[in-house]
């Protein structure tokens, strides 16, 4: 059964079959290559040891393979089994109750879905099943991954690494219109895109794993914009922004599309600031970017629609900042400090809003700091999710990942971060994030 692509225009069709086919595809080639992040070390799985007593890794006749309810990313080393594997009841299992069965489903990694789909038609057609969704907007998320975009001779291609399975997964794109379009952001499940259908920019809004998108309407100034978009659980529907123009026209009023109203409201034109920075953080229904005169940052409330400054002053020698957005209220600034390369260090700082001024909370490592950026004059991308904060540069082919709570570093690769031109976001990955919503009649 074939997964449905709705539109406005009409509904593309996209085969499940080459959907699983990919996913796998991706799964085999990167469970050959092993993990980006897993360290070596020894054997010490009791599996490997059952059925002999020389139990030397050097020694021990060892085999690859995909050991069950692991990962599919992660490669061990086994010896033979020492127990067969269950034999599953057929005649028990197929009388699974249905809301249990959508209850277990529910809790699968979303990227497995499509895999299972192949079991039987009951199973082919869940995605559409309302009781199944129910159950998968219940459940916990499956935890923040980063998605990850580009065009290899004109054909989107789109990767996908979750962060708790640590393994990359392959998702076919092609189911956008050929438009020029770059990658917005994402939230709540949904992924946003902007570009130019010929001369005409347009806006759309997707869910990669439904294969689901719809173009927003024209704005009423309608072209090329900052944008940014936010998901609401609550009343299942999402907004997206759009502030001033990048070739820098301050003219232009805030504009504000609904889901719900099926339009764009104008809000109010943000004031005359130089923005040293194109890039947006959003935390706590405000909208902040940074501005130099007057110097600090220019926040946008999203409930009252009006603008406001804050005399958030930054540090000395900042070279290049990036605002991320952190949990509840947190707001991060990462930038570069320091006049000569072998003087410079990235380091994180967070709002006090009590205090408005921004406190240091850590520093990158100089080994870290040497492989990001290896010259100085080399540029940079940083964006952040969930108190994870993620650093890319142009030269690299592999990301830099910073827990803030933990204190963690460390690195992601991956072919899908190999492309000049591959563009990244945090993402997280629902079923029941849907970009159609029933219009408020007013």
């Amino acid at each position: 059964m074939d997964v449905l692509g709705d539109s406005q225009s009409g509904r593309g069709v996209v085969n499940s079959q080459s959907m699983e086919s990919e996913v796998v595809r991706e799964d085999n080639r990167v469970a050959d290559q092993g993990s980006p992040l897993r360290g070596g070390g020894r054997n010490t799985s009791p599996l490997g040891r059952a059925g002999s007593r020389n139990t030397s890794p050097s020694r021990q006749k060892v085999i690859k393979t995909k050991p069950r309810g692991l990962d599919e990313e992660t490669v061990t080393t086994f010896g033979k089994a020492a127990h067969p594997d269950v034999q599953m009841e057929d005649s028990i299992w197929a009388m699974l109750p249905e809301d249990l069965l959508n209850e277990i489903l529910a809790r699968v990694p979303p990227f497995f879905i499509f895999r299972f789909r192949s079991v039987c038609k009951r199973w082919n057609s869940i995605l559409q099943d309302s009781s199944f969704l129910k159950f998968h907007a219940q459940v916990s998320s499956h935890g923040p991954c980063l998605l990850t975009f580009w065009k290899n001779s004109q054909t989107p291609q789109c990767s996908v690494f979750s962060l708790p399975l640590k393994t990359w997964y392959k998702i076919p794109f092609t189911f956008l219109p050929p438009w020029a379009f770059w990658l917005v952001g994402s939230s709540g499940g949904l992924v946003c895109f902007s570009g130019l259908d010929g001369l005409t920019f347009k806006t759309l809004v997707c869910n990669p794993l439904t294969q689901k998108w719809r173009t927003l309407p024209n704005m009423h100034h309608n072209q090329q914009r900052q944008l940014i978009l936010v998901v609401d659980r609550t009343h299942r529907s999402f907004k997206v922004v759009a502030t001033s123009d990048i070739y820098g026209d301050k003219s232009l009023p805030t504009e504000v599309y609904d889901s719900r109203l099926n339009r764009w409201l104008l809000h109010q034109t943000m004031p005359a600031v130089n923005l040293c920075s194109s890039k947006m953080a959003y935390c706590d229904s405000k909208l902040y970017l940074e501005a130099l005169s007057p110097l600090g940052l220019m926040m946008y409330r999203l409930d009252t629609g009006y603008w406001e400054h804050i005399p958030a002053r930054f540090p000395r020698s900042l070279l290049d900042g990036y605002l991320v957005a952190g949990t509840q209220k947190r707001l991060f600034l990462v930038g570069r400090i320091g006049l000569y390369s072998t003087l410079q260090s990235m380091r994180i700082w967070e709002l006090d809003h009590a205090k408005i001024m921004w406190v240091e909370i850590s520093r990158m490592p100089p080994k870290y700091f040497r492989v990001l950026l290896r010259l100085s004059a080399e540029r940079f991308e940083c964006f952040g999710q969930d108190n994870l904060i993620c650093f890319t540069s142009w030269n690299q082919g592999k990301s830099l990942l910073y827990d803030v709570d933990k204190k963690v570093w460390s690195w992601i690769a991956g072919c899908a971060l190999q492309s000049c031109n591959s563009q990244v976001c945090f993402y997280e990955p629902r079923f029941d994030a849907s970009v159609f919503v029933t219009p408020i009649l007013i």
